[in-house]
């Protein structure tokens, strides 16, 4: 959910991937910031060295809720909606709407965007980014020094850092935290 809610805040809506990020980071339960922000930066095409993660938040809610069940649960001003029509309320028309009590642009907002269209423009806008002289050589550059296999590094390379650490040494470690 995360990625879906990233990429479109980013991609679809060119939002500060910070700012979203940090909404995001205020709604879950379980945050953790050293895999929220890592997250937030790739899924929103910040790094650089990431394939576009440019999602379409229709066909995510098809492939993941096909029964509408969530869109019922989470979006109540959809739930009497037949479950044909709960991903795309918008594509109906205002009577159909209307015989099950949804008033499109009163009790349900109007679509920002085109799915479609956006992720489009997106992917356009980015490899227009990406194809710019020198991106590669930044790309690597990132990849080498930051990436979590950096390329090139070898086991040898690593040395003792690649071995596994006692138990005993964690324990001890962690004793002098408190």
């Amino acid at each position: 959910m995360r990625a879906m809610l990233m990429a479109v805040a980013g991609y679809h809506l060119w939002l500060d991937w910070r700012h979203a990020g940090l909404h995001l980071a205020r709604q879950f339960a379980d945050y953790e910031p050293g895999i929220h922000w890592p997250q937030v930066q790739m899924q929103s095409g910040t790094t650089g060295i990431n394939t576009f993660r440019i999602y379409n938040p229709v066909k995510q809610g098809h492939d993941h809720d096909a029964g509408g069940v969530f869109i019922a649960r989470w979006v109540p001003e959809l739930a009497n909606l037949p479950v044909a029509m709960r991903h795309t309320p918008w594509l109906f028309s205002a009577d159909d709407l209307h015989r099950h009590g949804v008033r499109l642009g009163r009790d349900y907002p109007r679509p920002v965007r085109s799915p479609e269209d956006a992720a489009r423009q997106a992917r356009e806008k980015m490899k227009g980014l990406r194809s710019h002289p020198g991106f590669a050589m930044v790309a690597r550059d990132l990849q080498a020094r930051l990436g979590s296999q950096a390329a090139g590094r070898s086991l040898a390379r690593r040395g003792a850092r690649g071995r596994r650490r006692s138990t005993q040494a964690v324990d001890d470690r962690q004793g002098t935290l408190f």
